[in-house]
């Protein structure tokens, strides 16, 4: 049995009632106001198509009353959209299950502080990479070591050893290895690991 919304004759009701309590009822905390209010519309599921877009937006705007900020770093939305399965998972189960949105709201509440730590986790990238390039970007670097240094700051898979720049950087493996010293000799990198065929390099600070 897939979930069925509400017989079209009591859809304007219901969407009224939704209406009213979400611009007008205060009874709620905010934070759980948002997320009863993402189940609420997308259990109504008004239009044919971009319902779950609009509950979504729904949620974000009532969290964006519960910050009492017009700016926000982290976005529910996004985070359901990179959770899809768990998402459709407990949303599924809460539909055909009883009227108690308990389990429901836990995984809305744990999603949002998922949500938070991702922003900032990138938050906290931006500075540091931002904080660096104050520091480094009056020392003369070539392309090269400037492509590769954001590379480092963005999060570089694995470890970078001379031959992976001399690959994402299009050069011998002299010049690759010339790029590095002169930037383990400014201070702006060091060696990292064994020596020899698996030095690596990671950054300084």
């Amino acid at each position: 049995m897939h979930f069925e919304a509400p017989p079209a004759d009591r859809l304007q009701q219901e969407v009224t009632r939704f209406l009213d309590w979400a611009n007008t009822d205060h009874s709620d905390p905010l934070v759980l106001k948002a997320g009863l209010a993402h189940l609420w519309f997308v259990t109504l599921y008004p239009f044919d198509d971009g319902n779950g877009r609009i509950a979504r937006a729904v949620g974000d705007l009532l969290l964006s009353r519960a910050d009492g900020s017009p700016q926000r770093f982290y976005s529910v939305s996004a985070q359901i959209q990179r959770e899809r399965k768990a998402y459709y998972d407990i949303l599924e189960r809460t539909q055909k299950g009883s009227l108690d949105v308990t389990g429901w709201l836990s995984w809305f509440l744990d999603a949002l502080l998922r949500a938070v730590q991702s922003a900032q986790h990138t938050l906290d990238a931006v500075l540091a990479k931002a904080r660096f390039w104050q520091r480094w970007g009056a020392t003369p670097l070539n392309e090269r070591q400037t492509k590769l240094l954001n590379r480092l700051l963005d999060g570089f898979e694995g470890k970078l050893t001379s031959s992976k720049w001399a690959a994402i950087a299009k050069c011998s493996a002299d010049t690759a290895l010339r790029d590095i010293n002169e930037l383990v000799a400014r201070g702006v990198l060091r060696k990292s690991g064994a020596g020899g065929r698996s030095t690596s390099y990671e950054m300084a600070d």
